[in-house]
């Protein structure tokens, strides 16, 4: 019949092309570059949140000079040598993926030397103390490496820049969480609407191998482990689930909203000093998270995972939620993230969203003195990552590879959705609207230089 393949034409064709065998063992060899990238990031982050809570366990008044003296220091050395490791990493990878960018102008973006950059930058934002994560970041660390695969590819091998950035990102998220799942909804909600079949056997590829670095350096385990939600009913969930939903579309929008302001700079005088001394500017938003670290005795500092992991922990052995700074630390770790970001240093805004989560879930199981702790904590985490990134499917995604939660896979998502559409009551999507305006600042139009945002 015409038209159908000649299996031993096409055995030859792919067997004969020496060259076609030599760039794909290219960019296999990217992909494990990506993922040990994106290990040895999550080496040094958690070296350097170590480093600071042992210097913070020494003194209790520490934080208060060595914060703002490194935050300073940060935003300095940022702004003088790498003003493209600014921000999270993902509105870089998304103006990079735009149509309108001149290819002479991706450099400016994603490159090799800005994912080395950001890898310092972000563990000196850590070393700091400042709430701030490391997840966002990887997206721009990885998709810098595979990017870097363009230069030894031959011309004709098909392989486009477009399709190399999208696998390294997507390579960079399933390195991160240790969720490849999370990493292909990612690239299909978020860098690229639509993907072409080539690219999505490309990406499945950086993703699975970057996915095997990650395991093999870190275990097959998940993030939080199991979230217990055994005899958990839709019933028993609907209405703390609900309020979870709504409180984190509330509050998601509300971070995103308020990191978006800071990004495009309004008319207030603390804008106006922000722009006229950026590094003293860094240095007072670094002395009020060291207050607020104070205040909470460290919980806020950091990603927010140890702090988690506790609330699970306690959760899970009790069912109900003791009074564990009930409603204070969301409050403080909400206004951390947003001075750290605002401050200038890069870092992403994954982690403390999940954390952030996590402390909402857990107020509202304290508050109604629910027995499903566990299960309103995972839904807190699912949506305020929602909420924060407005791509439900992504967070349903990852919050469930890193909890093990399989079995609340219909109550996740329909805490995603429900915290997104509030959250877009409120707020723009936040990497698409800076993706926008770092265009625009490309392209010659006024705008700021990008703080840290997710």
């Amino acid at each position: 019949m015409k038209g159908e393949p000649d299996f031993l034409q096409n055995l030859r064709d792919e067997m004969g092309g020496g060259r076609q065998w030599l760039d794909r063992v290219i960019v296999i060899t990217y992909a494990v570059f990506a993922g040990l990238a994106v290990v040895g990031f999550t080496l040094l982050a958690d070296a350097a949140i170590e480093l600071y809570q042992g210097l913070r366990s020494s003194a209790w008044w520490a934080p208060l000079i060595w914060t703002p003296a490194v935050t300073a220091l940060v935003v300095w050395l940022v702004r003088r040598w790498a003003p493209g490791a600014a921000g999270s990493g993902v509105p870089q990878l998304l103006t990079a993926l735009a149509p309108e960018t001149p290819i002479s102008e991706r450099s400016r973006f994603i490159s090799l030397r800005l994912s080395a950059a950001k890898v310092l930058a972000v563990s000196g934002g850590l070393l700091a103390g400042l709430s701030i994560g490391r997840q966002g970041p990887s997206v721009q660390v990885a998709a810098g490496v595979m990017l870097h695969a363009r230069r030894w590819l031959s011309p004709r091998s098909g392989i486009s820049d477009r399709e190399l950035l999208v696998a390294g990102g997507a390579a960079g998220i399933a390195a991160a969480f240790n969720t490849p799942l999370g990493g292909i909804v990612f690239a299909i909600e978020e860098l690229s609407r639509r993907l072409l079949e080539r690219s999505s056997g490309l990406m499945l590829a950086a993703i699975v191998i970057a996915g095997l670095v990650a395991v093999s350096a870190f275990g097959n385990l998940s993030y939080f482990g199991r979230v217990r939600a055994e005899g958990v009913s839709w019933w028993n969930l609907l209405v703390p689930g609900s309020i979870v939903a709504l409180g984190c579309g509330l509050l998601g929008g509300l971070l995103s909203r308020l990191m978006l302001a800071s990004f495009t700079g309004l008319p207030d005088r603390f804008c106006a000093y922000r722009r006229k001394r950026p590094v003293m500017f860094a240095a007072i938003c670094g002395f009020v998270v060291a207050v607020i670290v104070v205040i909470s005795g460290g919980a806020v500092a950091g990603v927010g995972h140890q702090h988690t992991h506790v609330l699970l922990d306690l959760a899970s052995a009790s069912g109900s939620m003791p009074a564990q700074q009930p409603l204070l630390f969301t409050a403080l770790k909400f206004i951390a993230s947003w001075l750290s970001a605002w401050a200038g240093v890069p870092g992403g805004i994954f982690g403390p969203s999940l954390s952030l989560g996590a402390g909402l879930g857990a107020d509202v199981a304290w508050l109604l003195n629910s027995p499903h702790g566990p299960a309103l904590i995972a839904l807190g985490m699912c949506g305020f990552l929602a909420a924060v990134t407005q791509t439900p499917i992504t967070a349903m995604i990852i919050v469930m590879e890193m909890t093990d939660g399989h079995s609340m896979v219909l109550s996740l998502m329909a805490c995603a959705l429900m915290a997104s559409l509030v959250s877009r009551m409120i707020s723009r999507p936040l990497y698409s609207t800076m993706s926008v305006l770092m265009m625009r600042s490309m392209a010659g139009s006024p705008a700021p230089t990008p703080p840290a945002d997710r």
